[in-house]
């Protein structure tokens, strides 16, 4: 196979930067952290739920589907390798009766999604039968004929022609392969489930039968990644021409088999390459893509074609659209209030068979944060509009930030015109660490899991 070679990136002045990779979560999904999330926010929360839904607000859904045939030693997710169909098929009843709940509620009742996202987990793990019991449940409960994009998670290994076929049937428009790294010994060493034969079987099926977008995953700097195996997967996945590819770079965070592995062995540093060379092997791939048109749209993610490929679970997401999430562990975002649902399989469950909100804790959002956890959402996008946010909040994003702007401007990081603020590559690259400094004080030392 051969390797794709690219120039190095710039280099830019900047902070002094933490090299080793040590274990914790530095990537930003939300804010606050949920470290800052409790129970005694969850009766405000419920109370969300009897108001009227605010004006021109979409809604999103979100499914979280926790099973999977083996558990990778990276993984921070609420997952389980252990249950039976009786299990599964408890669980599924339980979202169902979950999502039913909310149904009636004011502030869902008579709303259709814009966009839906099935996550895990491995969505794919369950079988075509399970799958339409599902989905045909949410559809009466929540009609699906106006959304826009439904994504859904997928692990090759899980998928035969048969199950792609009943995923595309479900209206998947978004299928995510969840491949990683091509090499079978990495996958191997870190844990995944599939090798580099099912990826190309998947892939292939997947494009006969016509989903309109597939995404892959890839992890830059898994365990005993190497330059030469980096250039290599790199390479193949250009070849496969997917319509968008999301790449992240490692971590440790301390509920993983890695980072049980480093605590047990006293070791300080992890198994895996230091945030230089992620974040380099990172712009490696962006600019491989690049070079066959690709477009970068996130500080994750380059697109074959923007003007097709939107990524509205996202663009909701992080733009403070409503986010109706159902399933252990989930979370969601409604009406300006954060939630989450219990964190283990029994006691969400039960609090569903118990015709009880399974809401574990909660997060009332005030109007200084949720314009702050926009803003900072939106700048791992690349750029954020000054006049869109100055109109929808009456205030100036440069008039507000002044402060954190000025210090990324002085680290070479910001990109400021007239009309947008923005990140160079290399701020892209590091940006879940750069908006540490938009943080109030107080939260700057909470943990994302």
């Amino acid at each position: 196979m051969s390797t794709v070679t690219i120039a190095p990136p710039p280099t830019t002045s900047g902070p002094p930067l933490q090299r080793e990779t040590t274990a914790g979560n530095y990537f930003v999904a939300n804010y606050p952290p949920f470290a800052f999330w409790s129970a005694d926010a969850v009766p405000a929360f419920h109370q969300t739920l009897d108001q009227a839904p605010q004006p021109g607000v979409p809604l999103g859904l979100y499914a979280h589907i926790p099973f999977c045939r083996k558990r990778c030693h990276f993984c921070y997710f609420r997952v389980y390798t252990d249950k039976n169909a009786d299990d599964i098929k408890a669980y599924l009843d339980a979202l169902l009766k979950d999502l039913a709940s909310y149904a009636p509620k004011a502030m869902i009742g008579g709303r259709k999604p814009r966009f839906i996202y099935f996550g895990g987990g491995t969505p794919s793990y369950l079988s075509p039968d399970q799958l339409r019991y599902l989905t045909e449940g949410m559809k009466q409960l929540l009609p699906w004929d106006e959304a826009t994009e439904i994504t859904f998670e997928a692990e090759p290994g899980t998928l035969t022609d048969h199950k792609l076929r009943a995923i595309r049937e479900m209206g998947v428009t978004r299928l995510s392969l969840g491949i990683e790294h091509f090499d079978d010994a990495i996958l191997e060493i870190n844990g995944r489930a599939h090798r580099s034969k099912e990826i190309q079987r998947a892939y292939g099926y997947a494009r006969e039968i016509g989903f309109p977008q597939i995404n892959i995953d890839l992890i830059a700097g898994m365990v005993e990644e190497t330059p030469e195996k980096w250039q290599e997967t790199v390479a193949k996945a250009v070849a496969m021409a997917p319509d968008s590819v999301t790449i992240y770079q490692m971590e440790v965070p301390y509920n993983t088999g890695i980072y049980r592995q480093m605590k047990a062995e006293g070791k300080l540093v992890a198994p895996v390459a230091d945030w230089d060379t992620k974040r380099r092997w990172v712009d490696e791939a962006f600019r491989a893509f690049e070079a066959q048109g690709y477009t970068v749209t996130s500080t994750t993610t380059v697109v074959k074609d923007p003007a097709r490929v939107k990524f509205e679970y996202r663009q909701g997401l992080f733009s403070g659209a409503d986010l109706l999430s159902v399933g252990v562990a989930s979370f969601g975002h409604l009406n300006r209030v954060h939630y989450q649902n219990h964190h283990d399989f029994q006691p969400y469950v039960d609090a569903v068979s118990a015709g009880q909100f399974p809401t574990h804790r909660a997060y009332v959002l005030p109007d200084d944060e949720r314009y702050l956890r926009e803003f900072m959402l939106q700048l791992k996008l690349g750029r954020v509009c000054i006049d869109a946010f100055t109109e929808k909040f009456g205030e100036d994003p440069r008039t507000r930030f002044a402060a954190p702007l000025a210090t990324l401007k002085s680290w070479g990081f910001l990109v400021d015109s007239s009309t947008h603020l923005g990140l160079t590559r290399d701020g892209l690259l590091q940006v879940d660490r750069l908006l540490q400094e938009f943080f109030k004080p107080e939260h700057r030392t909470g943990r994302y899991a």
